[in-house]
């Protein structure tokens, strides 16, 4: 059985991936224009990936023994693209870290599944990151 401690960081992920899945998709379906045309395959590709990693959480949290949440974190669409942009590097940035504390917490418990699962996602997140740092140099 896993620490309450390992559990309540596997929903806070599950919350941060379903925040994103939803936050980038309607920035997809939303944004207008030359830049949006520009970025909003790429964000809906981005959004699925995360749908997938809060869909893997899940799994790997009840096979733990916990319940998975259904609540977000906030989600921010934003009103420029520049602005929509910078909101989503800085919350990969969180996943980072949040992940990177994730795969400690795991080898720490022992529990490699969950950290080998983690630092899959950590390296979509990191390219998730960089293409977002792209796009705002571009801006």
């Amino acid at each position: 059985m896993a620490s309450k401690e390992l559990l309540d960081l596997l929903n806070d992920a599950i919350a941060r991936e379903l925040q994103v899945t939803i936050q980038y998709m309607w920035q997809h379906v939303l944004w207008k224009g030359v830049e949006g045309f520009a970025v909003k395959d790429e964000l809906k590709a981005i959004a699925i990936t995360e749908m997938k990693h809060a869909e893997a959480i899940a799994e790997r949290l009840a096979y733990l023994g916990g319940t998975p949440t259904t609540k977000p974190d906030p989600i921010f669409v934003g009103g420029s693209l520049k602005e929509m942009i910078e909101k989503d590097k800085k919350d990969e940035e969180s996943a980072i870290e949040l992940y990177k504390k994730l795969i400690k917490k795991a080898r720490d418990k022992e529990d490699s599944t969950t950290a080998r699962l983690f630092r899959k996602i950590l390296e979509d997140e990191e390219e998730h990151h960089d293409t977002f740092t792209g796009l705002l140099e571009g801006m």
